[in-house]
C-alpha cells in the first residue's frame, strides 16, 4: 500500500503518493478538474533521516503552490477573467513565510523578553525562558488558526482538509473508496501538517534551550530562523514515528494535542468535497500503477 499525504486546496485536495502527485477542484459549475504530475526521483542523501524532513518541505511547498495556483484558476474562473499569476502567489507565499516569522518566532520571543522584565525568573532560567517562549507561541498559533477559522472561504478549505483525513483512512483500512464507504471516519489524522507543527512548537522548546540566554536578543532571534530546518527535520522524523506507533498507549498520549488541535483546522465535509478528495485519491494511485 503507498503511502498517502494531501492538502486542501481551494475548493479541491491535492494527494500526493511518492512517486507522483495530482490535484482535483470543483469549479462554480459543479464541474471536477484535475491536474496530474510525476515526481522526479529523489536523490540518495535527500532520503537521509533528519534531512529527508527538510527535503520533504520544500518539496510540499513547491507542489503546493503548483496546486494552489491550479485550483484558484479554476475555482474563480468565473468570477475573473485572470487567474492568478505564478507572480503573485510567489509573493502571497513570501509574505506568509515571513508573517509566519514574525508571528511565531519574533512576537513569541519579544513576549517573552518583556514578561522577564517583570518575572526575574524567566530572564534568570534558559528553560524557563524557553518554555515561555514556547508556551506563548502555542497560545499565538491557536488564536491564529481560530482567527483564520472564521473566514468563511478557510471555513470551506478546512472542511476539504476533513474529507482529505477521510479519505485517506479509509484508504489506509483497505475499505471500498466511495463516499458512502469514508463518511464515517475521522477527520483528524496522525500524520497531519497541525500535528506536525504541534511536534515543532514542542521541539523547538529543546532545541531552543540550548542557545545561551546571555546572547543579545538579535541573535537569540536569528538563531531561532537559522534552526528551523534541525527542528523541521527531527519534527518529520517524530510523525513518521508516532503514525508507526499511534496504537501504542504511550505514543498516542503524546500525538494527543496534536489532534486535539486538528479540532480547529478541519470540519465535516459534505458528500461533493468527500466525492472531490476520492477523485483526487484516485487519479494519484491511477499515476502510480503506471509505474508499478
Amino acid at each position: 500500500m503507498k503511502n498517502i499525504g494531501g492538502q486542501a486546496v481551494i475548493e479541491g485536495v491535492m494527494m500526493k503518493a511518492p512517486g507522483s502527485w495530482t490535484v482535483a477542484v470543483r469549479d462554480k459549475s459543479g464541474a471536477i478538474h484535475v491536474k496530474r504530475e510525476k515526481l522526479k526521483p529523489t536523490h540518495r542523501f535527500l532520503k537521509l533521516p533528519v534531512i529527508r524532513g527538510v527535503a520533504a518541505l520544500f518539496q510540499a511547498l513547491g507542489i503546493g503552490i503548483r496546486a494552489i495556483e491550479f485550483s484558484a484558476g479554476k475555482a474563480y474562473e468565473e468570477e475573473s477573467e485572470e487567474a492568478l499569476s505564478k507572480f503573485s502567489i510567489m509573493v502571497t507565499i513570501l509574505v506568509s513565510i515571513l508573517l509566519s516569522i514574525g508571528l511565531f518566532i519574533l512576537l513569541p520571543l519579544y513576549a517573552t523578553k518583556l514578561l522577564g522584565l517583570l518575572i526575574g525568573g524567566i530572564s534568570r532560567s534558559s528553560f524557563i525562558f524557553n518554555f515561555t517562549d514556547g508556551l506563548i507561541r502555542v497560545l499565538v498559533f491557536i488564536f491564529y488558526v481560530v482567527a483564520i477559522g472564521l473566514w468563511k472561504e478557510m471555513a470551506r478549505i478546512f472542511m476539504y482538509h476533513g474529507a482529505e483525513h477521510k479519505v485517506i483512512h479509509a484508504y489506509e483500512e483497505g475499505v471500498e473508496l466511495s463516499v458512502s464507504g469514508v463518511r464515517s471516519y475521522s477527520t483528524r489524522h496522525p500524520r497531519c501538517g497541525t500535528s506536525f507543527l504541534m511536534i515543532v512548537m514542542v521541539f523547538s522548546i529543546l532545541v531552543f534551550s540550548f542557545i545561551p540566554q546571555h546572547w543579545p536578543f538579535l541573535y537569540k532571534f536569528l538563531s531561532r530562523v537559522v534552526l528551523i530546518p534541525l527542528i523541521a527535520g527531527s519534527s518529520f522524523e517524530f510523525l513518521k514515528l508516532s503514525a508507526k506507533w499511534q496504537h501504542n498507549a504511550i505514543m498516542h498520549a503524546m500525538i494527543a494535542p496534536g489532534l486535539l488541535l486538528q479540532r480547529l483546522t478541519t470540519r465535516e465535509p459534505d458528500d461533493s468535497q468527500i466525492e472531490v478528495a476520492l477523485t483526487a485519491l484516485s487519479e494519484v494511485l491511477s499515476l502510480e500503477q503506471e509505474d508499478a
